[in-house]
């Protein structure tokens, strides 16, 4: 069977997440994406010619992924008419179903990673506005005066309570941190 581009390409992105969540990015090399994703050595440098190219596509496509995921369960939702501790409810229950899985451990690791490259910056910031606007489009069904402006901050407390779940294993409570975040945006205390 032939390997299309594209298909190379989604194979060598997968496997960069996989080897990033199990193992940070100091262990990512050429030699071990080419092995997990059964590709050749050379259709790596073909697809990204640095690693800095390879880890900015790693994140944006984790987070193409992933908010199109979230898209769609928003929009199951969208025509319920959702009360804020509702929402914040369900928010939990999004985030504590999600399995720590190597691919979902990797954007943290690729975050702070950004902060030592400066190259992986604007594509880390892309995940964050793609976060962000989902969040606004959410708040704008929910009724939540300028959504825009508590967006950053939803969106940062349930990648801490999430960050905090990771590295302790202890659950966290994203519904009260949620909740009293709406509540305040709502202006109902």
């Amino acid at each position: 069977m032939v390997t299309t581009g594209d298909d190379a390409r989604s194979k060598i992105l997968r496997a960069t997440l996989q080897l990033v969540g199990t193992h940070g990015v100091p262990e990512v090399t050429n030699r071990r994406i080419a092995a997990c994703a059964g590709v050749s050595l050379g259709s790596i440098t073909y697809h990204f010619p640095t690693q800095a190219d390879l880890l900015r596509a790693a994140l944006v496509s984790f987070v193409d992924d992933e908010t199109a995921r979230l898209r769609e369960l928003a929009e199951q939702y969208r025509s319920q008419a959702l009360s804020l501790a509702e929402a914040a409810d369900l928010t939990e229950r999004i985030a504590h179903d999600l399995a720590f899985t190597a691919e979902r451990i990797a954007p943290f690791e690729l975050y702070v990673q950004a902060g030592r490259d400066p190259d992986l910056r604007p594509a880390s910031d892309r995940c964050w506005r793609a976060y962000d606007a989902l969040t606004v489009a959410v708040l704008i069904a929910l009724g939540v005066q300028a959504p825009e402006a508590i967006a950053p901050t939803l969106v940062a407390t349930v990648a801490g309570m999430q960050l905090r779940r990771l590295s302790t294993g202890a659950q966290t409570d994203v519904a009260a941190a949620v909740l009293t975040l709406l509540r305040g945006a709502a202006g109902t205390g």
